[in-house]
């Protein structure tokens, strides 16, 4: 039985970073926080970004920078370790972005992320973007 759980666990970190993909992607921000824990850190000081304390100044900070943004995020074949009610998973990401101003991005690398379980559901407790390529 251990496998099945094991297996169950690891289907639902999957499907939470899809659901990350499609929630950021259409800007639903109510959707796209309830996947993060309330202490969720978040670090992109590698491609330029800041590190982010908290599931409500993260939420804030992404949504002031990609509102009007045109983009497009997906995530691959991720390494995901499950110990208990913590995991942690690397996913190789690709990420478009189109401003309104014409400016384009389009970014290559990792999500490194640690997830914990919390009343029955999994959440993204850490995440560090680093990037490989950053075309601008």
């Amino acid at each position: 039985m251990a496998g099945e759980a094991n297996f169950a666990d690891w289907l639902a970190i999957a499907n939470i970073k899809a659901a990350y993909c499609r929630l950021l992607d259409t800007k639903d921000w109510d959707g796209w926080a309830q996947l993060f824990t309330e202490d969720v850190e978040v670090d992109v000081r590698d491609s330029g970004g800041t590190l982010e304390k908290g599931r409500d100044a993260f939420v804030a900070s992404v949504r002031a920078s990609i509102e009007t943004t045109k983009t497009a995020h997906q995530v691959h074949f991720p390494e995901i370790a499950i110990d208990g009610d913590s995991a942690t998973a690397i996913w190789p990401m690709q990420d478009r972005l189109i401003w309104e101003d014409g400016r384009t991005m389009t970014g290559y690398g990792h999500y490194h992320e640690r997830y914990v379980k919390q009343d029955g559901r999994w959440r993204i407790a850490t995440q560090k973007l680093t990037r490989l390529i950053m075309e601008a």
